[in-house]
């Protein structure tokens, strides 16, 4: 049975490469092959080429100073923070709120067989995302050190006890979450900030990495001697990897005891938080005024519940609002020396800075990408919307409402801090933020365009349609290469018509694909919803 159901989740998780939703039928061989070499290309080429470099910046000097271990341990920490990224809030969602928990566990199947094979999934997403910078990094050093059989050994090791270290605590964190979740109207909110703090500390050592890197490499002898005094079982981590005996035994037997206790206060609890309806204590009423809503209103409500409620559907497409609102922040706060170091940098072509300041915001406003999988996710439920007393023209504006208002208010208070603090002239802040606005309406109505051509309504966890569907990713890929065509078209060739003439263009052509894609979606994507 358990392998049944691991063989369930694992295609669950790959549905997307072997499963073609909007057709309804299997993928081709070839096609699901193309998918899946797209994706590793992209985690290998993109993901492992930048730890790659990493690696080799920290090995080479390490090594030479002794501190083989300390590299393995720098390497070793960062990796499981990627792993733990990765897979903390597939944890959470794939292990209690899945859509067939209720089925599976009304069934004769044990529970702990049901709860193995949803870790099972979880234990191969902290595995990929962990590969990727720990491969890289253990390869280099054999490169670079010299391959030995103990070093082999120790390397392997490492790599089998960080996956099971993930996953233990990609298991708490997201046990965490769901007890929390337990006790809070508003549970989405707290995954929502507990995803900002990985993702704020990401975006800090990024920024801060070459300096880190300077330094460790400078001062690694003095820092590996800091670490084994403070620190030592993180002297013993990284000594695993170049193969000593006592550091292999010593850390195995550490991890797979906690990894065990974690199975086990996990394994009491799974049932009650997976059956778990989130019902509050029942409240006495009084009578009020009641709320007369239009259906207008009620179905825009809709769909702002089901984006506030889903932690998600806020983090995988709403991000680009936080996004928006640190880059008008940033503008008013150090805008002058930003827009200094672009007209240092593109002296010749001087009005390449508005230009390329309107393809940054572009860029942050294609991270919002909301109503693409806004079908999808009405799932099994979308008889509903179509059985209402609305048309389907109706419940599809709700959608794009939704999308133009969640981004529009921080795309309006970057339009605000671009007038007040760069020296543009009238004409120029004008014709950029009239690009940025025709941009956002264009963005919101491609993403409703792919939504209603690539629906997915048969799935069993939201991240598929949301992390996973082929609308989201084009709408995204879609969003950047505006920016790119925006901000390369006019150096390339651009500023020999000049800015106004080609600003004029770009408002143009944006302003009629916007009008095309709403003239599909009024007339033939209404019916494509109502067949849905």
């Amino acid at each position: 049975m358990l392998k049944i159901l691991v063989k369930k989740q694992l295609a669950e998780i790959f549905r997307s490469y072997t499963y073609n939703a909007k057709k309804n039928k299997a993928r081709s061989k070839g096609a699901t092959a193309a998918l899946i070499v797209t994706f590793v290309l992209v985690m290998v080429g993109l993901l492992g080429g930048m730890f790659t470099f990493l690696s080799l910046a920290l090995c080479g000097p390490m090594a030479e100073a002794g501190m083989d271990w300390l590299y393995f341990t720098l390497m070793t920490l960062l990796a499981a923070f990627m792993g733990i990224f990765g897979s903390v809030f597939n944890t959470y969602s794939s292990l209690y709120l899945a859509k067939d928990n209720d089925l599976l566990l009304s069934m004769p199947i044990p529970v702990r067989t049901v709860m193995t094979a949803r870790i099972v999934s979880v234990y191969l997403m902290g595995l990929m995302y962990s590969s990727v910078v720990y491969l890289p990094a253990m390869i280099v050093y054999w490169i670079v050190a010299g391959v030995t059989a103990p070093v082999v050994l120790g390397g392997l090791l490492l790599l089998a006890l960080l996956s099971v270290f993930v996953l233990t605590l990609s298991c708490v964190l997201g046990w965490i979450i769901a007890k929390i979740s337990q006790k809070l109207k508003n549970k989405s909110f707290i995954t929502v900030l507990i995803s900002l703090v990985f993702i704020g500390a990401y975006y800090f050592f990024y920024a801060k990495a070459q300096s880190l890197i300077q330094d460790l490499v400078t001062n690694a002898v003095y820092y590996g001697e800091t670490i084994r005094d403070a620190a030592y079982p993180l002297y013993m981590l990284g000594s695993v990897a170049v193969g000593d005996g006592v550091a292999m035994a010593i850390v195995s037997a550490v991890v797979l005891a906690v990894f065990a206790l974690v199975w086990y206060l996990i394994a009491r609890s799974f049932l009650q938080i997976a059956t778990s309806t989130g019902a509050v204590a029942k409240k006495e009423y009084r009578e009020k005024t009641v709320r007369h809503k239009s259906a207008d209103a009620a179905l825009l409500g809709r769909e702002l519940s089901r984006f506030t409620t889903s932690a998600n559907y806020m983090l995988n497409c709403g991000l680009g609002i936080l996004f928006l609102v640190a880059g008008a922040v940033a503008l008013v706060w150090k805008g002058n020396d930003f827009l200094l170091l672009l007209s240092a940098v593109f002296a010749e072509k001087a009005e390449a800075v508005p230009v390329l300041l309107c393809a940054v915001v572009c860029l942050l406003v294609s991270m919002n990408d909301m109503a693409a999988p806004s079908v999808s996710l009405e799932g099994k439920s979308l008889w509903l919307a179509q059985s209402l007393p609305v048309t389907a023209w109706q419940v599809i504006r709700a959608k794009l409402r939704m999308h133009l208002l969640l981004t529009g208010i921080p795309v309006a208070l970057c339009c605000v801090c671009i007038a007040i603090a760069c020296p543009f002239t009238v004409a120029q802040t004008a014709l950029v933020l009239a690009v940025t606005v025709l941009f956002t309406v264009f963005s919101a109505l491609l993403c409703l365009f792919l939504g209603l051509k690539m629906p997915n309504l048969h799935w069993t966890s939201e991240i598929t349609p949301i992390k996973q569907g082929g609308a989201v990713v084009l709408a995204l890929l879609g969003g950047f290469a505006y920016a790119a065509l925006l901000a390369g078209g006019f150096l390339a060739v651009g500023w020999r018509i000049g800015f106004m003439a080609y600003m004029c263009a770009f408002a143009g052509v944006t302003l009629a694909a916007g009008a095309v894609l709403f003239i599909w979606i009024r007339k033939r994507g209404c019916a494509v919803f109502a067949g849905l």
